[in-house]
C-alpha cells in the first residue's frame, strides 16, 4: 500500500483499516495526492487527524484539507493559519473563535477575498478587511 499511495495518495480510500492509521502510509498519501494534495487526510484513521504535524503537512498543501482535521486542531491557531495561507477559504472550517481572530482572518482575506464571508460578523463589517478582500 505505501507504494501505491505513493503513486497516488487517492489509495489511501481503499487501505484497510490497520493501514489508514499508519504514520507512515498516511504521510505518504498526503503528500502524493496529485492535485489533490492533502485530500488524502479524509481516509486517515481518527487518531491521525488528530495528529498536529501530519495535519500541518497536509494543510499546507492544501488547506481546504483542514476540513478532515480534528475538532481540536481545527482550533488551534498556527494550524489554521497555515490552512488559511495556502487556501483563504479554509476558514470557513475553523474554530468559531478563530473567525474572529482579525490577523488570521486578514490572512485568509490576502490569500482569497472570497474568505471574507466565513469570518465573524464583526469582522465582515471592517472596512479594511473589506477593501482587501475586493
Amino acid at each position: 500500500m505505501l507504494e501505491a499511495v505513493k503513486s497516488d495518495g487517492m489509495a489511501l480510500e481503499s487501505a484497510s483499516e490497520e493501514l489508514r492509521a499508519d504514520k507512515e502510509v498516511v504521510r505518504a498519501a498526503v503528500k502524493n495526492s496529485g492535485w489533490t494534495f492533502g485530500w488524502a487526510l479524509q481516509f486517515a484513521a481518527d487518531e491521525l487527524r488528530a495528529d498536529r504535524e501530519l495535519v500541518m503537512e497536509a494543510v499546507k498543501s492544501e488547506g481546504l484539507a483542514l476540513q478532515y482535521a480534528s475538532k481540536e486542531l481545527r482550533a488551534d491557531r498556527e494550524v489554521v493559519l497555515e490552512a488559511v495561507k495556502s487556501n483563504g477559504k479554509a476558514l470557513v472550517y475553523a474554530a468559531e473563535e478563530l473567525r474572529a481572530d482579525r490577523e488570521l482572518v486578514m490572512e485568509a482575506v490576502k490569500n482569497n477575498g472570497y474568505a471574507l464571508q466565513y469570518a465573524a460578523e464583526e469582522l465582515r463589517a471592517d472596512k479594511e478587511l473589506q477593501a482587501l478582500a475586493q
